[in-house]
């Protein structure tokens, strides 16, 4: 029988909206892990890495992601439909030497980054990982930092993914997260697999017992604070958009300090400063919108994160930003809409026209956001059927991880994700079948069964074993 997903506690989450990583474990015997090790040294030693073909090749790897505590810990973070994504690799570390400090790239495209949980990672060991085996190290509460001048190989505070063979990171996919040396000189392995949200919260996805945000027992962070920040992302996977809204009493001197401390040289007073400016109703978005356009394309992305929060008031200023001719700018606002939902609605039809701007980037930004303001108005999934045949292959992608936020309000783009199969790119492939499922059509599930038989992939069939046994 199936165990339901052992959900996260409020205090677990509370320490990833804070830190952006959990250290959990599953429960599966030594001989399983050992069983896996095991295959995976016979793959990479006989095929090398079998890149996104991991989960087909090794098979008890799908029996780790079927867990309850794995299911629960991603359901508690991406809601209850979240999408396994197409791009996984498996990492092999057995150098004395650390890896540098990075967050993950969307594999060389570009886009602004998520406060919000929309993805996340999960990195796996499926083998005993101490400290001098070189597990995987995350600089805790970096998440939503754009740069590196905080973490250095000498910072203080790094957290690492030890323990016993099933201890996995399940990380905010923005962390900055680096490979430790490996002291050992033995083969440490490690499963990285990326997971997004299909539908923006409307109430707690985890075991909530408390309404408000507080944060976490003995949090102890090495670079700075965001409370603002983390009540307003706590409120958001509650389901509730805009919660900052006119939350403060109009003080002149505190917004002149805010609006000013918004240029700060220092990213954390930076973004701290955006995020309380969006309390401070209509003259805190009058700050945040003139910031917007600031000719310092920091302190524009920035404002734009505050804007992301401050409600329904921020809808018009961002809009018009969408006339703007730095392309920057047009994609911080954006971005800024999407994160606002339906409060944005009005502004749908000004982010359709954008999608035959000339600038690729800023089309593929509005593709996104009118997946995540979820509108399944006809501007809006005409404009993403004509996104699949983009001449840029990210506008193609991201159309396709739209498509699937709409569902089968999206039925009539089934024709052309059947198209968009035959596309040249992996992603674009893996998205339009994403997309399928989740339209879910009779026409749609035919369309996706026919391509899965044709695609069929043995899974023991190999250079050594290429037909028998």
């Amino acid at each position: 029988m199936n165990q339901p997903p052992l959900l996260l506690t409020d205090e677990q989450m509370r320490k990833f909206i804070t830190e952006g990583f959990l250290i959990l474990k599953t429960d599966f015997p030594e001989s399983f892990h050992q069983s896996m090790t095991a295959e995976l040294k016979k793959v990479y030693d006989e095929e090398g890495n079998p890149g996104n073909n991991l989960l087909p090749r090794i098979r008890e790897i799908q029996q780790v992601f079927d867990s309850p505590v794995i299911q629960g810990a991603l359901t508690s973070v991406l809601g209850p439909n979240y999408m396994l994504h197409a791009h996984r690799h498996g990492h092999y570390n057995a150098q004395a030497a650390a890896g540098g400090w990075h967050k993950d790239s969307y594999w060389g495209y570009s886009r602004m980054r998520n406060h919000h949980p929309w993805w996340a990672m999960i990195m796996y060991f499926p083998q005993n990982t101490p400290i001098e085996l070189g597990p995987t190290g995350v600089m805790p509460g970096t998440q939503n930092y754009e740069s590196r001048a905080f973490v250095s190989d000498e910072a203080a505070g790094e957290a690492y993914a030890s323990g016993e063979a099933g201890t996995f990171a399940l990380i905010h996919y923005d962390i900055w997260h680096r490979s430790t040396p490996n002291v050992l000189g033995q083969s440490r392995y490690m499963l990285k697999f990326e997971f997004m949200r299909t539908e923006a919260p409307i109430k707690p996805s985890w075991d909530n017992q408390a309404a408000e945000w507080q944060e976490p027992s003995g949090l102890s962070l090495p670079i700075a604070f965001h409370e603002t920040l983390w009540e307003e992302t706590w409120n958001w996977l509650s389901g509730s958009v805009g919660s900052l809204a006119e939350s403060r009493e109009e003080n002149s001197a505190k917004l002149n300090e805010l609006s000013e401390d918004l240029a700060h040289s220092f990213e954390p007073t930076a973004l701290n400063a955006a995020y309380e400016l969006a309390r401070y109703g209509k003259r805190g978005i009058s700050a945040l919108i003139a910031s917007l356009r600031h000719e310092d394309v920091s302190i524009s992305r920035t404002a734009a994160y505050g804007l992301s929060v401050a409600g329904a008031d921020a809808v018009e200023g961002l809009t018009a930003a969408l006339a703007d001719e730095r392309e920057e700018t047009v994609c911080h606002a954006v971005f800024a809409l999407g994160e606002l939902r339906h409060l944005a609605a009005p502004a749908i039809e000004a982010l359709s026209q954008l999608l035959t701007h000339s600038s690729a980037a800023i089309r593929s930004a509005v593709a996104e956001t009118l997946g995540i303001i979820g509108s399944a108005s006809p501007a809006s999934v005409d404009g993403l059927i004509a996104c699949l045949s983009d001449e840029d292959v990210q506008v193609r992608f991201t159309a396709g991880l739209s498509l699937s936020r709409l569902g089968p309000a999206a039925a009539s783009a089934v024709p052309a994700l059947e198209a968009a199969l035959d596309d040249e790119n992996r992603y674009v492939r893996a998205h339009a079948l994403e997309a399928l499922r989740y339209i879910g059509t009779d026409d749609a599930k035919n369309i996706l069964i026919k391509s899965l038989f044709n695609a069929r992939w043995c899974t023991t069939t190999t250079p050594a074993t290429p037909f028998y046994p």
